[in-house]
């Protein structure tokens, strides 16, 4: 057995390997990306894995194979979740036949993300099991128990990770690859297969029915467990004045003289890692499967502690479903919904643990401050703030040219996600809405419509433009062009091409002519594909020539029909060199600071006037077109 360090997204990768996964797709999304990278690099003899356009399609991918017997993965970040609930939600009732995990990388605090969303919503929502490891070595061993799980029961299985589960590194038992020994084939059967109304009926039932044997495995399965810390764990009693548990058919009661002032905290996922370091003996629940809920399990734990807490990151899950137990705990009255959980978030959030109460009482009100020694009320001790440091375009990034461009017109801009994002932020400041990948397009083609639908029309319509990357165009936004031109929209669609899914570090997509495997391929045009949607007027400018990006955007907007304008120039962080040379400011600057309106790192402001860090120039001239005094060489 070898030990290795590895990330959460390494141990994943290796957990595949491991449990004898033949296929894996997904589309890049932090921070879950490196999971499919590390299968390319280091099992890619063993393991086929790709790029799809986006997680709907990748879901569908694996999903069929998982049809055919095969073992087999799919990776995204949570918000690609809502792209692919489509066919989770119909595959739950269909069943597969090989393995097959769903992992699913939430980001509490939002490192990466337009929001925070909690996947174990999903889990309900579905009606299928989630695995949630709280360590790197779990991540491994979890990919294999899902496979398991998903092969005994016929159904998907969510691993949900966590940011600092899926960047963070621990030790790993490396061990050797377990094939599966059913045969890869798919065996025609409609009345299985295909969920129409008079067979999806059926499968309903069946569903419940895998439920509820999937609810008696969670409270059996060693991922579920009760580490006891200073308590004990109590027999079947009778019922005693003063320990009457409310819920009265619970089979596990407590006995009057077992009482402890023990403290108890049920918790998952990463926030495991903070409470063993936090409340280092307080005796914990820890559920690596928290859902089918393990209510046996549940019931057991809070009988043989004093005082129950849960801990959890996000929404209040396990949480609700305690109280809903008729168990009284602890949790988010305390504890934050919003953002990371660190061991500091609990120290400073948790009053002392005297003051909680007994699992089997109602609880107090809602406190506002924590408390010390015999009653002593002190306010809550706040965290340092960490400096702001907001994020920029990188120097030479071609996508600062088409947003200094757009700022020369008096026009509305519907955004999108990816590196283009940062445009919104000053000094650019030229993005006025972003909702989700392809959101760009067909927000902008709702506003269009609905300034020209208008019970008064105005006089004036505002011009729109609607911004999308090369690989979220291919992602997400090729459907919203076809109803831009289908239901005869007038905006302007921009593609800033820079030729790579740059947002996550560079990942090949259609357009990039290279499979994740490194396999040469077709390279999709983002021009013809405009064409073949029946956009008329499709323009390719380079953003770096702003002078020509005006005058195209000028004609695109002023027009009556649709525009596609493909802003291409590769990523210079991609490119791993130079555009050209760097520059320097001569003597005649005239400090009107025009450039600074770029928001390049490489240009500084100073008392004598603007200066370029040639370190950080990648010297792709954009400042040089726009200064009125020449001043740049």
């Amino acid at each position: 057995m070898v030990k290795t360090l590895l990330s959460g997204n390494e141990a994943i990768a290796r957990g595949a390997f491991e449990a004898g996964i033949t296929l894996a797709a997904g589309y890049p999304g932090t921070p879950s990306t490196e999971i499919l990278e590390n299968i390319a690099e280091k099992y890619k003899d063993t393991i086929y894995a790709e790029w799809s356009p986006n997680e709907k399609v990748a879901f569908e991918v694996v999903a069929g194979a998982a049809l055919t017997g095969a073992r087999a993965m799919v990776t995204m970040k949570h918000v690609g979740l809502n792209v692919a609930a489509d066919p989770l939600m119909t595959l739950a009732y269909i069943g597969t036949v090989g393995g097959f995990v769903v992992v699913v990388a939430d980001d509490p605090g939002m490192h990466s993300s337009q929001n925070e969303q909690d996947t174990r919503h999903f889990a309900r929502f579905a009606k299928i099991p989630i695995l949630e490891p709280s360590d790197s070595q779990e991540a491994k061993d979890f990919v294999k128990l899902a496979i398991q799980i998903s092969e005994k029961f016929s159904t998907p299985v969510i691993l949900r990770t966590t940011t600092r589960v899926a960047h963070s590194k621990s030790l790993v038992d490396e061990l050797p690859r377990q094939e599966s020994d059913k045969p890869v084939n798919f065996v025609k059967d409609p009345a299985r297969f295909v969920a129409i109304p008079m067979w999806a009926r059926q499968m309903r039932v069946k569903l419940e029915e895998r439920m509820n044997k999937l609810q008696e495995y969670s409270s059996d399965c060693n991922v579920n467990k009760i580490i006891w810390q200073n308590s004990v764990i109590p027999a079947k009693a009778r019922i005693q004045t003063g320990y009457f548990n409310i819920a009265f058919l619970d089979p596990y009661l407590r006995r009057g003289d077992e009482k402890r002032g023990s403290l108890g905290i049920i918790t998952s996922g990463i926030a495991y890692q903070y409470v063993r370091e936090v409340f280092p003996d307080a005796s914990v629940l820890k559920l690596g499967m928290p859902f089918p809920f393990p209510d046996d399990l549940i019931y057991s734990f809070a009988d043989g502690v004093e005082k129950l807490l849960v801990v959890e990151e996000l929404d209040d899950f396990l949480e609700e479903h305690v109280r809903a137990l008729g168990i009284a705990c602890h949790g988010k009255e305390m504890l934050p919904n919003i953002g990371e959980f660190s061991p500091d978030v609990l120290k400073y959030s948790v009053p002392s643990v005297d003051s909680l109460c007994s699992p089997w009482l109602n609880l107090p009100q809602r406190t506002q401050r924590l408390h010390k020694g015999h009653g002593e009320e002190v306010e809550q001790q706040k965290l340092p703030a960490l400096p702001n440091r907001p994020p920029v375009l990188c120097p030479g990034c071609p996508h600062r040219g088409i947003f200094y461009a757009l700022g020369q017109l008096d026009v509305v801009v519907a955004g999108d996600i990816g590196c283009y994002s940062l445009g919104t932020l000053p000094p650019l400041s030229r993005m006025d809405t972003l909702l989700c990948m392809g959101g760009g397009v067909s927000m902008a083609h709702g506003m269009d419509k609905a300034q020209h639908l208008a019970g008064t029309p105005l006089t004036k319509p505002q011009k729109i433009v609607g911004m999308v990357g090369d690989s979220t165009f291919f992602h997400s936004g090729i459907t919203g062009l076809l109803d831009i031109v289908y239901n005869k929209g007038t905006s302007t669609i921009i593609v800033v091409d820079n030729r790579i899914t740059a947002m996550t570090g560079h990942q090949d997509h259609p357009g990039s002519g290279r499979t994740l495997m490194g396999e040469e391929t077709a390279a999709v045009s983002i021009e013809e594909l405009g064409k073949a949607c029946g956009v008329k007027n499709v323009r390719t400018v380079d953003p770096r020539n702003i002078k020509t990006v005006v005058s195209v955007l000028k004609e695109a907007t002023e027009s009556p029909e649709p525009w596609l304008i493909i802003s291409e120039s590769p990523c210079p962080l991609h490119l791993k060199k130079p555009i050209g040379p760097p520059l320097a400011v001569k003597g005649t600057c005239k400090k009107c600071n025009v450039c600074l309106k770029l928001g390049c790192p490489g240009l500084e402001k100073t008392d004598e006037g603007v200066r370029i860090n040639e370190l950080l120039c990648a010297g792709c001239q954009m400042c040089q077109n726009i200064c009125p005094a020449k001043a740049i060489e």
